[in-house]
């Protein structure tokens, strides 16, 4: 089965809308029409299983272009609307697109002359006198859906190839544990050209729930103000949104949200002092901790709220359909205490690499994806990340997670983000520095050896960061993740 018409199986004629907001909205049975009709212009013009770029925001424009190109068994490559022109023209020129849909206001910065550009003032016009596609109901699900390209921890761009099959089955995996319905009403503040933005597109559309559109988190009063306007029940976010949340918004904390019936967090480890501050302002609402990969088409494990306080600092176990273990170096099951690399195998785990097999051959083994992602597991199985393999610091010839350090700081009241990394020594090989983002006015008052010793009082002496430097703010990128900070009054 195709996986568009997976998604639209229950919802395809139903006549409410399936976007909600101020800006724009559409109903599912116009969405599907639109995007059916979308699919037939591709066909005839394209053929199938070319590669077809897309870069926009989330709007109608990204919903209709990404459901039609997938439809017509052509293969969707979603893109940062910020992408930089360099990275724009390798993955052009890689994947060799035929085709680019773009929103208006950003072609002027990107390389278009050798493709096919197609804008949102453009798109209803051209398939406005197009019949509706006709879907194969002999479709193979194993053929690439789309390509999700990702920087990784090298910085090298790597395009993940994911299968129709895949996304049908994180989509059904996490329908079943976050027991998703029609009922369900999302506030989305992720982008879509991002895996974990289009895990909730996707399980929403499944069930027939609806999405709120809300691009500026940087605009914290209107992402509070939408889950109650639009009685959302649903509301995801990555480390940085729930750390600015509770920690930069001086309203959050004090808000009643009567609809709000769950919270998910994934896209890194969000430290636990975060995780008991939204638990104990927030004792109603479910908080599911979850952990996954591009890789892996999204999600990979997650915690139940009711283990929350018991399993705190745990990424869970695996979501329904999905194996996880940890394995240490020779590739055997690891004992509760133990270090060692997460893998998984599941339907939902990629084809590979694009034009890499290479990285391919190295990620993917006998059918299991090393997640290069280090962990270890208690008595029960519930798997704890530690650390990336690369992120590991060596002190003098002992390892040091950078999470265990930042989870220190972040413990500390008028901390909002720690980042810890590694700097050349002369003597040690290579030392600790943290670069901290406090509240505002607290650098007033918080000074570099109150944090010293604060973290001296929790940490080996060898992990206390010889380096510190205060940041003017948390610096996130449009998926929210965090980028380099702005520093400051390095000693």
């Amino acid at each position: 089965m195709n996986a568009i018409q997976y998604l639209f199986e229950k919802s395809a004629r139903l006549e409410n809308d399936f976007v909600l907001g101020n800006r724009e909205t559409i109903s599912f049975t116009s969405l599907y029409e639109q995007s059916l009709k979308m699919a037939n212009y591709l066909s005839d013009k394209n053929g199938n299983q070319k590669n077809i770029l897309l870069v926009s925001n989330n709007n109608r424009f990204f919903l209709v272009c990404y459901f039609g190109i997938m439809l017509s068994g052509n293969v969707c490559v979603p893109l940062n609307p910020s992408i930089e022109l360099e990275n724009f023209d390798f993955i052009a020129k890689q994947c060799e697109a035929v085709l680019c849909f773009a929103e208006k206001k950003i072609t002027s910065k990107l390389n278009l002359e050798s493709i096919n550009v197609i804008t949102e003032q453009e798109y209803l016009d051209l398939i406005e006198h197009q019949a509706e596609f006709q879907i194969k109901n002999t479709f193979n699900p194993d053929l690439p859906a789309q390509i999700i390209f990702t920087s990784g921890s090298t910085g090298k761009q790597k395009g993940v190839v994911l299968s129709h099959k895949n996304i049908i089955a994180n989509t059904n995996s996490i329908i079943e544990y976050l027991k998703l319905s029609e009922k369900d009403i999302i506030e989305v503040v992720l982008p879509f050209y991002y895996c974990y933005g289009l895990s909730l597109l996707h399980t929403h559309l499944r069930v027939g729930g609806s999405l709120v559109l809300n691009n500026n988190f940087i605009l914290l009063g209107t992402v509070i103000n939408d889950i109650n306007k639009y009685k959302c029940t649903g509301l995801a976010g990555v480390p940085s949104h729930f750390q600015i949340l509770l920690r930069k918004s001086d309203s959050f904390k004090k808000m009643q949200f009567p609809t709000l019936r769950y919270v998910t967090q994934a896209g890194g480890k969000l430290h636990k002092c975060f995780i008991s501050e939204f638990n104990q302002s927030f004792p109603e609402i479910d908080f599911y901790v979850m952990y996954g990969q591009t890789e892996a088409t999204a999600r990979l494990s997650y915690l139940s709220p009711k283990l929350l306080k018991e399993k705190l600092g745990s990424i869970g176990k695996g979501i329904p359909n999905v194996q996880l273990k940890v394995v240490n170096e020779i590739g055997k099951q690891i004992n509760a205490g133990e270090i060692g690399e997460i893998i998984a195998k599941g339907d939902n785990v990629m084809l590979g690499y694009y034009k890499d097999p290479e990285s391919t051959k190295q990620t993917l083994k006998n059918g299991w994806l090393f997640t290069g992602d280090v962990g270890t597991i208690d008595t029960e199985g519930y798997i704890y990340l530690t650390a990336r393999k690369k992120e590991i610091i060596k002190i003098s010839g002992k390892r040091v997670s950078p999470k265990e350090i930042e989870e220190v700081f972040v413990s500390f009241p008028e901390v909002v983000d720690c980042t810890i990394e590694a700097i050349e020594d002369d003597i040690t090989g290579e030392a600790i520095k943290a670069t901290i983002v406090l509240k505002e006015n607290a650098n007033n008052y918080i000074t570099k050896d109150i944090l010293k010793s604060f973290c001296s009082q929790k940490l080996d002496r060898h992990k206390i960061p010889q380096f510190i430097e205060f940041s003017k703010g948390l610096k996130i990128n449009s998926a929210g993740k965090k980028v380099k900070v702005v520093r400051e009054n390095q000693t």
